[in-house]
């Protein structure tokens, strides 16, 4: 992936908020049958590692060998750029479109696990995650589903983990604007409700 330097991101705490705020991740990995894609929710356990799981029904975990070198996207926001919104273009028009987004790829290798307890750490990691995020107190959790169901839904799947070997990251967030384009650029897209690409490219770190 190309990243100028005004683009590239090397902190590990923003680079996992960008991954947690999008888990869905494209898992492309090349076969013999040539290149295949997966959607995927996928949850970093630390800056090494990535576990997750796919339905036993997807013959991606026949046709990709574990130990294959593997790329995960993570896609965040994006959204696009018009000189409309640069103060700037009042005054020499020297502006183009383009194209603001946040994305993070990640090279590592894959593998397979198809027994129980492996299933059960991916599925409980995932659920912990997200069922709390979006219900609190009231998070749904696997205790709460009958044994013998729970049983048959990790008997379709197959649980999954990277080893992460690279990862990269590009947060194009018009860093190499003036502030005050910067900020035309955010006032614009918060008006048009795309509220959180609008904070990120205001506060590119986060912050308030």
């Amino acid at each position: 992936m190309y990243i100028p330097a005004h683009f590239h991101e090397t902190d590990p705490s923003a680079i996992g908020a960008m991954i947690a705020a999008h888990p869905l991740a494209q898992v492309v990995a090349h076969t013999a049958q040539g290149l295949v894609a997966n959607p995927l929710p996928l949850l970093a356990v630390d800056e090494t590692t990535l576990v997750g799981h796919v339905a036993l029904a997807n013959d991606m975990h026949n046709v990709v060998r574990s130990g294959s070198d593997v790329l995960i996207i993570f896609q965040g926001n994006n959204a696009y750029i018009s000189p409309n919104w640069y103060p700037s273009k009042s005054i020499d028009h020297a502006v183009v479109p383009t194209w603001n987004y946040e994305t993070v790829h990640i090279h590592g290798r894959i593998s397979f696990q198809h027994d129980n307890k492996s299933k059960i750490d991916a599925v409980g990691r995932l659920t912990k995650t997200h069922e709390q995020a979006t219900n609190g107190a009231q998070a749904w959790k696997m205790a709460d589903a009958p044994p013998d169901y729970l049983a048959k839904m990790l008997d379709g799947i197959v649980a999954i983990q990277i080893d992460i070997t690279r990862t990269f990251a590009k947060p194009k967030l018009s860093q190499n604007k003036s502030a005050d384009d910067i900020n035309g650029v955010a006032d614009a897209l918060h008006q048009r409700g795309d509220k959180d690409i609008a904070a990120a490219i205001r506060q590119p770190d986060g912050s308030d």
